[in-house]
């Protein structure tokens, strides 16, 4: 990744601020197996600007120092959505956008949860946590998500934000 300028690093800041607080403030479902987080909507953006996939690790990573789950979400769930972020820079159309951060945290998460809840059954455990993972991410990003990113890609908020001005 190239170096990143003054407004790249504000933009950032914002992100990672911004992710945290919206999972802090929905913890009561963000987190466990059955969640709905509502920041991962913001992943999809990355297709926009790549190196959001900073301030969003970064948010994601404040946000699980609160986790109800396990210390392993703080590293566990950080991984998942870098994985997710890293993967949809690639990708170019809305529909599938949601793709990568929805596997990644399925099967990253998933396995997290299954190891901490159910470490005697982890490949049921697995199976069951994953899949509520998968409906939850599936539903935020694709309901919240991909409108979003149209939005944003639509109106050209990321490049104002990011333009020189003179």
């Amino acid at each position: 990744m190239k170096k990143l300028n003054t407004r790249q690093i504000a933009l950032n800041g914002i992100i990672a601020g911004l992710y945290a607080a919206v999972t802090i403030l929905t913890a009561s479902f963000a987190y466990g197996n059955i969640q709905f987080r509502l920041a991962d909507s913001l992943c999809l953006l990355v297709a926009l600007e790549p190196s959001l996939t900073i301030g969003l690790s970064l948010g994601c990573l404040i946000a699980n120092l609160f986790s109800t789950v396990s210390a392993l979400d703080i590293f566990v769930g950080t991984a998942a959505t870098l994985l997710g972020c890293l993967l949809t820079v690639k990708l170019r159309k809305a529909a599938v956008l949601p793709l990568p951060t929805i596997l990644a945290n399925t099967l990253l998460v998933g396995a997290m949860l299954a190891f901490v809840l159910t470490p005697e059954a982890f490949w049921n455990g697995f199976v069951l946590f994953g899949a509520e993972v998968a409906l939850g991410e599936t539903a935020v990003l694709y309901v919240l998500g991909v409108p979003l990113y149209l939005f944003v890609k639509r109106t050209g908020l990321i490049d104002r934000l990011l333009a020189e001005r003179n």
